[in-house]
């Protein structure tokens, strides 16, 4: 579905890219539930449907509007963002070698390293943020797939991707790009040279945290996407349409949330530059981060709702001050509305790269003085 190019991606958010229901002429289209359709006459289907395990009109439709936020060529939604990624995974076939970062979503990584061998995979996990390290990892001819995470979670690095999209296709790759937190609004990684994006729609582009989903969005409906789409029908990957339903409804004000957010992060990054009690502050706008260069250039307009702080005094006081706020919510995930602080290494467990004096903060859209009354006194004791 092709939308006019002069159409901002806020309005087609807002839109839901315009979509009107034939029949009875609402401005929001109904939930499809149906499972099972009726065939023609002559034993075809020209509806396009058949069954609702491949395919869904509602999914059909979130699909769309996600397609057209990152300007891609397909999109295929799923039930989780972890089945998105891992369908997009053994999508590459036995004998594949992989390059991942070594900061990244850490149920992914634990998936790569521990049970992607099991289907013929090879993983390597290199500092992604140093391109020549990457390329140095690449091996033309047998690495099939290099995965970014841009910004990385929870360190917040940042990753080049046009430079990571040249490299790959030099070595016969093709490049995907986890680009849950910077969203279509900050940064699309399609038009930097990615071949494939993936999004935990659970986070900012459902926004409201009740909805589990992930997508794929291919800048080619080539064999991989194919492929993709073959791995979601026989494994039951799709998402359920209520959901897809819920999503799009979380799509209409998604510039609105993601650009409140990052204005929240913003200021409480600066704050907290200069608190007592907290020694780091990871957010890539701040001048003095490593990857703020490579994010001013490919993130346009923000830098994200996602920052982590390092606490002055060690891991004890990092999950003692969590425990004390009283706005914020103990919990894990990120992207919603309200926000979120959790002591990530507690979470990893044995081997993480995550510091355990950090915390990490998923800024909502709250008034920022209440935010960083709650976040100030917490530290504080």
């Amino acid at each position: 579905m092709s939308e006019p190019p002069s159409l901002s991606p806020r309005t087609l958010a807002a839109q839901a890219l315009g979509l009107i229901d034939e029949r009875t002429r609402a401005i929001v289209p109904p939930i499809h539930l149906a499972t099972t359709f009726q065939r023609d006459p002559d034993n075809l289907y020209r509806s396009g449907n058949s069954y609702g395990r491949p395919d869904n009109e509602t999914v059909r439709e979130a699909e769309a509007l996600i397609g057209a936020l990152e300007g891609a060529s397909t999109t295929l939604i799923f039930g989780s963002g972890m089945s998105a990624a891992i369908a997009l995974f053994l999508s590459l076939g036995p004998g594949a070698h992989v390059v991942a970062p070594k900061g990244m979503y850490w149920a992914l990584r634990a998936w790569l390293a521990n049970e992607a061998p099991a289907f013929g995979l090879s993983v390597d996990f290199v500092d992604a943020e140093d391109l020549q390290t990457l390329v140095g990892a690449l091996r033309p001819g047998a690495t099939k797939l290099v995965w970014l995470e841009t910004p990385s979670n929870p360190l917040w690095g940042v990753s080049d991707i046009e430079g990571a999209a040249r490299a790959a296709h030099a070595a016969g790759a093709v490049l995907a790009v986890d680009s849950t937190c910077a969203t279509p609004i900050f940064t699309r990684p399609i038009a930097l040279g990615a071949d494939v994006v993936m999004h935990s729609a659970t986070k900012y582009l459902n926004g409201h945290s009740d909805v589990l989903a992930g997508g794929l969005c291919f800048a080619r409906d080539d064999g991989l996407c194919a492929r993709a789409r073959t791995i979601r029908q026989s494994h039951g990957m799709i998402l359920h349409p209520f959901e897809a339903f819920l999503l799009i409804r979380g799509l209409r004000t998604l510039d609105l949330r993601v650009r409140a957010a990052a204005a929240n992060a913003m200021e409480l990054a600066n704050r907290l530059s200069n608190h007592a009690s907290v020694s780091t502050v990871l957010y890539p706008a701040l001048p003095h981060h490593p990857g703020h260069d490579i994010a001013r250039r490919q993130m346009k307009g923000g830098f994200g709702g996602m920052l982590s702080i390092r606490v002055r005094r060690g891991p004890e006081a990092a999950i003692a001050a969590a425990a004390r706020v009283r706005l914020w919510k103990r919990a894990t995930s990120l992207g919603g509305v309200e926000s979120l602080i959790e002591h990530r290494a507690s979470i990893e467990g044995q081997n993480s790269p995550c510091p355990p004096d950090l915390l990490r903060l998923s800024a909502g859209v709250e008034e920022v003085e209440d935010l960083w009354c709650d976040i100030d006194q917490a530290l504080r004791g």
